[in-house]
């Protein structure tokens, strides 16, 4: 009796056992505060996706001929990527995932996307659009500045900002669109010193920029919206340090 009464205690699990493991793979339904707290500790990666989505849109647009919308889909983008920074480090959620996810984004968005917008007719166009290419990851990868607040080479969303809005106001030059390609490629491999854009944290009139910047997006897609970033990008380039180094 004995021996078949171990037996059955030892094929019969103990029942703390049992419901910790159902604890463990039928988790019950997250609080209201655990949500809260998984989407503050995400924000800025759910930024970073969608600058990574609208640089995905961009490409798929461009491939079927609506290059307009590529264009503005790269201006949003460009508007997600300065927020996502000032969000994770408002929040204090800074990570290395995080830091990837953005590198990523940007790339796609700001390189592969923005390169499509130099349309390949011909050898010569193509290899404009892998040196573009390239020069964006040169830039992401290998171009650490060493100085706080402080990049080295341009950073590739202000050359994409550029080449979008020239795209649209010149109805796709494409003469105008490689030599502003050519340009860019040039202040990105640069050793030139820039400061971080931290519009969102920084004096109010920048903030004002930014928040002009997302009303006229949000009100219509017109040239004046595209010359309005137009002239705020060509600002960061030709006065970095007079207008944009970063000052609380």
């Amino acid at each position: 009796m004995a021996t078949e009464a171990a037996g059955m205690t030892m094929a019969t699990p103990p029942i703390g056992l049992v419901h910790h493991t159902k604890k463990v793979i039928y988790p019950g339904p997250a609080s209201h505060h655990q949500k809260l707290e998984f989407a503050r500790n995400n924000a800025a990666n759910f930024l970073s996706l969608a600058n990574l989505l609208m640089g995905l849109c961009s490409i798929l647009c461009n491939l079927n001929g609506y290059w307009h919308w590529a264009c503005w889909l790269l201006l949003v983008g460009f508007m997600l990527d300065l927020a996502d920074g000032a969000v994770a480090r408002q929040l204090n959620t800074c990570s290395a995932l995080g830091a990837k996810l953005d590198d990523f984004a940007d790339f796609t968005s700001f390189g592969l996307a923005t390169a499509l917008l130099l349309h390949t007719n011909g050898t010569m166009d193509a290899l404009l659009v892998v040196v573009y290419v390239m020069a964006v990851f040169t830039r992401l990868c290998f171009y650490a500045s060493g100085i706080p607040f402080m990049y080295r080479g341009l950073p590739c969303p202000y050359a994409s900002a550029i080449l979008s809005c020239a795209s649209l106001l010149t109805g796709r030059h494409l003469l105008v669109l490689r030599a502003i390609a050519v340009i860019m490629v040039l202040f990105m491999i640069d050793q030139g010193i820039y400061p971080h854009d931290k519009i969102l944290e920084s004096q109010a009139w920048k903030k004002i920029v930014f928040a002009g910047g997302v009303f006229m997006m949000l009100c219509s897609f017109t040239p004046l919206a595209c010359l309005y970033h137009l002239v705020w990008s060509m600002s960061y380039i030709l006065f970095p340090e007079a207008l944009w180094s970063f000052k609380v």
